[in-house]
C-alpha cells in the first residue's frame, strides 16, 4: 500500500524541514526516527530516512532495518533499503537478508539486494543466490550485480567497510 498522503500540512512539513535541518547539524537520529513513526506524509518519511543514512550509525541502522521490515509503504521500505546500503554496516545485513526474501515489493526487493553488494559481507552469499530465482527480473538482475561484487571483493581483497571502499558499489 502506498501511501497516500504526500504532504499533508504544507506549512508543518515546511517546519518539520526546517527542524531536520536543525536536528541534522546535532547529528540527532532519535529526531529523524521519531519522524519516521510519526508523521503521516511522505516526503517527511522519506527525507528522515536518508538523513539517517548522511548520519549513518547503529542507531540509525536499527531504526531503518525497522522501517524496512514493517512500514506499510514500499517506497519508504525502499528508501530504508537503500540508505542501509549507503551506511554501509554488516548490523544491516539480517534485515536486508529477510527484505530480498520476503518483501511483497520487488523494488523493495531489488533494493535490499543492491544494498548488500554494497555492504560486501560474503556472508550474504546464500541469500543472494536464492533471490537469483525471484520471479522479478529487477530482482534477479541485483542479485546478480551483488554476487559479483562480492567475488570482486573477495578476488581483489580490497578489504574495509563499505563505508572505507566509497565510492565504490
Amino acid at each position: 500500500m502506498y501511501t497516500r498522503t504526500i504532504i499533508d500540512d504544507e506549512k508543518h512539513c515546511m517546519e518539520v524541514m526546517g527542524r531536520m535541518e536543525e536536528e541534522f547539524q546535532r547529528k540527532n537520529e532519535d529526531f529523524f526516527v521519531e519522524v519516521i513513526k510519526a508523521e503521516p506524509s511522505l516526503v517527511l518519511r522519506v527525507h528522515a530516512v536518508t538523513i539517517l543514512a548522511e548520519l549513518g550509525g547503529e542507531k540509525g541502522v536499527a531504526a531503518l532495518s525497522d522501517v524496512l521490515l514493517n512500514d506499510p509503504d514500499p517506497l519508504v521500505r525502499h528508501e530504508a533499503a537503500f540508505s542501509m546500503g549507503q551506511i554501509g554496516l554488516t548490523s544491516a545485513n539480517a534485515a536486508l537478508e529477510r527484505a530480498v526474501l520476503t518483501d511483497r515489493d520487488p523494488v523493495v526487493r531489488h533494493e535490499s539486494a543492491a544494498a548488500l553488494g554494497s555492504i560486501g559481507s560474503q556472508s550474504c552469499t546464500s541469500t543472494l543466490l536464492k533471490a537469483l530465482e525471484d520471479k522479478d527480473e529487477i530482482v534477479r538482475n541485483s542479485a546478480r550485480t551483488s554476487l559479483f561484487n562480492l567475488k570482486f571483493l573477495a578476488t581483489y581483497r580490497v578489504g574495509g567497510t563499505a563505508r572505507e571502499r566509497a565510492p565504490r558499489p
